[in-house]
């Protein structure tokens, strides 16, 4: 992997060297734009309206509209002025318990490698760090923006996650629907909470499975081998919940049929099937949003 970002942590009056890297991959199909007339790809090209020419990226450059039509130019060396030190230090301020971080807070993983002379003083803070159960609360500046983040332990090593700031976080008592709760009888609740006891397991993320990718998948297949696609059928019609006891009580059966079917069926895992590679020539350039 190539990391995104060097740096250090600076934990009280030590400085870890790390590394940063992307602990995320979007592994989503891509698809190119074409030409419907000529399946040519579609180039995005950036233009200047004014000289009507394109514009190559060293004349790029950012500004900030102050009033209309009137921009003050920002370079790289007038964000690093405002605090050099700022822009290559995770700063921690605090430790906190995790269970405590709402996850609306959190946006994006990265993970963290110390360099050869940091090696001892992070293993020595991941050690800490999970002996007493706390994960850190850091400042950090990446591409000009800065940060609020989470150091936490994370299998070997140590994972930074980004996070909103509380400002960032809208209020979900906007909702009007939310806030007027009706009355729910003992029973409706009993029942909806033998569903949810029904579902109940130990999370294993490799269990659940992209299958809206492996249809999408499967029909490319198709196509390449150049195979007609039955048209699929009209999806069920998604009526109102006229008996909510009714619909509670067939979900009950159905979730415990659920649950003995995964017991019967954990002694016998079943094989992964191959998703289709699909690399496509000439994709669209897409833009990082946060290395440095």
């Amino acid at each position: 992997m190539r990391s995104l970002w060097n740096g250090s942590i600076s934990f009280g009056l030590v400085n870890i060297p790390v590394k940063l890297y992307a602990g995320t991959a979007n592994e989503d199909i891509k698809f190119n734009y074409l030409h419907s007339v000529c399946h040519t790809p579609i180039k995005y090209q950036k233009t200047c309206p004014r000289c009507a020419k394109q514009v190559a990226e060293d004349e790029i450059v950012k500004g900030y509209q102050f009033q209309k039509s009137q921009y003050v130019i920002m370079e790289e060396a007038d964000f690093e002025a405002i605090a050099p030190e700022k822009t290559r230090s995770i700063d921690i301020l605090d430790f906190v318990q995790l269970e405590s971080i709402d996850p609306v807070y959190f946006q994006r993983t990265y993970f963290l490698e110390p360099t050869e002379t940091g090696v001892k003083a992070y293993h020595l803070l991941k050690r800490a760090m999970k002996e007493k159960n706390k994960i850190a609360i850091a400042k950090v500046v990446i591409r000009s923006r800065e940060h609020l983040a989470a150091v936490r332990v994370y299998g070997p090593g140590l994972a930074l996650e980004t996070m909103h700031y509380a400002n960032e976080i809208r209020s979900i008592d906007q909702l009007t629907q939310v806030s007027m709760e009706p009355e729910i009888n003992e029973r409706e609740l009993e029942m909806a909470m033998m569903i949810i006891d029904n579902l109940t397991t130990d999370f294993e993320p490799e269990k659940y499975h992209n299958e809206y990718q492996r249809m999408l998948a499967a029909v490319l297949e198709q196509k390449i081998a150049g195979k007609e696609i039955a048209p699929a059928g009209p999806p069920p019609a998604a009526g109102k919940v006229i008996d909510l006891m009714a619909a509670l009580e067939a979900s009950v059966k159905a979730t415990k049929d659920k649950a003995a079917q995964a017991q019967k069926e954990e002694s016998a895992p079943g094989r992964e099937p191959t998703l289709l590679n699909v690399k496509p020539k000439g994709r669209r350039r897409q833009e990082t949003e946060e290395t440095g």
